[in-house]
């Protein structure tokens, strides 16, 4: 599902206009994005969490050249699938 698929069934699912239901979306993405730049996590009970997480350094090579390189230690965005969403997929 794209994003403009996920707006869609968002419209169907709540009777929202399509612009509204953009809106709400990107205003959904705008507060975690931010949240997450400022080091907070964001938790949606029985959905998941989202939060930073570091990496530390690392060997690596390039897959093109195959010249060993360092990769460097970095931030990266975590999802951690909570007990409700993980029952639904499960089934």
């Amino acid at each position: 599902m794209n994003k403009d698929q996920f707006i869609e069934a968002v419209v169907a699912a709540t009777g929202l206009s399509k612009k509204d239901s953009a809106g709400a979306l990107e205003a959904m993405i705008e507060t975690v994005t931010k949240t997450l730049e400022k080091g907070d996590k964001v938790a949606i009970a029985g959905f998941g969490t989202w939060q930073v997480s570091k990496r530390a350094a690392r060997a690596g090579v390039n897959p093109k050249t195959g010249v060993k390189i360092q990769i460097p230690a970095m931030k990266v965005p975590k999802f951690k699938a909570g007990k409700g969403l993980k029952e639904a997929i499960r089934g």
